[in-house]
């Protein structure tokens, strides 16, 4: 995707990364984080705004900064730098809310073509998952690199 994104700073270990989101709403710290899942090599991935009290994510809060493409942009560029270190991990994603899982496959949507040129991209429906299709409703997301 050749968007601007925002400067990640990354963990040693490459599994959580942190910018800021800079709009009309001022500067809101975000973080991406990878954490494996009970199945080995199967990664969950969790987005949203920084707790500044926790140092958690809050994937509640709905920060409309005016910027979610370069906030996608950055995610992607995230997931690139997760699957560089760790090229066999599959990564799954979903939103915190039905309209977020569809702000996500409206984005995996527009930027598919370039998507699949590194990664191999699934959608779950009906608890099935299937080759990513445009113009389907998933309700989850799952990305391996190629």
């Amino acid at each position: 995707m050749n968007l601007p994104r925002y400067e990640l700073k990354a963990e040693k270990s490459l599994t959580v990364f942190e910018f800021t989101s800079e709009g009309p709403k001022g500067q809101i710290p975000k973080i991406v984080k990878f954490s494996e899942t009970t199945l080995k090599g199967f990664y969950n991935l969790a987005f949203g705004d920084k707790n500044l009290e926790s140092g958690e994510i809050d994937d509640t809060i709905v920060s409309n900064n005016g910027d979610s493409e370069q906030i996608l942009a950055t995610v992607v560029s995230a997931v690139y730098s997760f699957t560089e270190s760790e090229s066999e991990a599959w990564v799954y994603a979903t939103g915190s809310t039905n309209s977020r899982t569809r702000l996500y496959r409206m984005g995996i949507t527009k930027y598919l073509d370039e998507i699949t040129q590194d990664f191999l991209v699934f959608g779950l429906r009906d608890n099935e998952w299937e080759e990513f299709k445009k113009e389907i409703e998933y309700t989850a997301f799952l990305v391996k690199r190629k």
